[in-house]
């Protein structure tokens, strides 16, 4: 038998079903919010929130990249200091609940910031070249993206680790004896390698980051659920509310899923 006929029933097998039944229900209820004014009243309120929710995500999550590929980098250091201070951060990172965390920098870190802010730049206060800060000046969505990236840093560390790891080592020493320095090295021969590793775990990552940062709804911030909450309360409509607020997170989700194996395929194209 043919490998292309032995694979045929396999992928008539995993011909995605799943995606025909969510697109229907993603119909029916894109329907209902065209059709019902109850629908699309709540639809056109949280919707206000979308952009906050992208913004948040989409900066909060390439902060969080460059820092964890910065700690990856460290972690793989010659020098046991250097790896210590990124798997001490690594690990603490990853053992407190973002929400805890999220809490304690927008409560704690953001007000223990802006005092050691104003007792370095005291003289400069007393001699009238700047003003104090203020608690209030540092806002709810800078904090709340300060914990994103110090709690998902933590994690694509990992991630990136574990690309970097698994590139074989003699093409870093084939790279070693054409004279390559470190730096090109990793950009031209480490790097390219482990993006086609890390790709499915990275990508799914930022699908959590956008779950994730509802939870800055916590602090005030308007995003999709905050949006959600305030019309809830006010209406008292729960299930009509917080079905759109579901729909409008698996739009993007199930969206974004869809992309990443869509990329996915085109690297394994390439490859072959």
């Amino acid at each position: 038998m043919k490998p292309e006929a032995a694979s045929r029933p396999a992928e008539k097998a995993d011909f995605p079903w799943w995606l025909i039944v969510a697109a229907g229900i993603a119909i029916a209820l894109g329907l209902a919010i065209l059709i019902n004014p109850l629908y699309g009243q709540v639809f056109s309120t949280v919707a206000q929130g979308i952009w906050i929710t992208v913004w948040v995500s989409i900066v909060a999550f390439f902060l969080a990249s460059v820092l964890g590929l910065v700690l990856a980098i460290m972690s793989r250091s010659e020098y046991i200091a250097v790896r210590q201070i990124a798997r001490f951060y690594v690990e603490i990172m990853r053992g407190v609940p973002l929400l805890v965390l999220l809490f304690y920098i927008a409560f704690v870190g953001a007000p223990a910031l802006v005092y050691a802010w104003n007792f370095i730049t005291h003289p400069l206060q007393n001699a009238g070249y700047t003003e104090p800060l203020l608690v209030r000046d540092f806002s709810l969505l800078w904090r709340a993206i300060i914990a994103l990236v110090l709690a998902y840093s933590a994690f694509l560390a990992e991630i990136f680790r574990a690309g970097i790891q698994a590139v074989d080592a003699g093409q870093i020493e084939a790279a070693k004896a054409l004279g390559l320095r470190r730096f090109p090295r990793f950009r031209l021969i480490v790097m390219p390698q482990a993006i086609r590793t890390i790709l499915p775990p990275y990508g799914n990552d930022f699908i959590a980051m956008v779950k994730d940062s509802s939870l800055v709804s916590v602090l005030g911030v308007v995003d999709i659920t905050q949006m959600g909450k305030v019309y809830a309360s006010g209406s008292f409509r729960f299930f009509e509310t917080y079905s759109v607020v579901a729909y409008i997170y698996l739009i993007l989700t199930i969206s974004l899923s869809l992309l990443l194996r869509w990329v996915e395929r085109r690297l394994a194209q390439r490859n072959r």
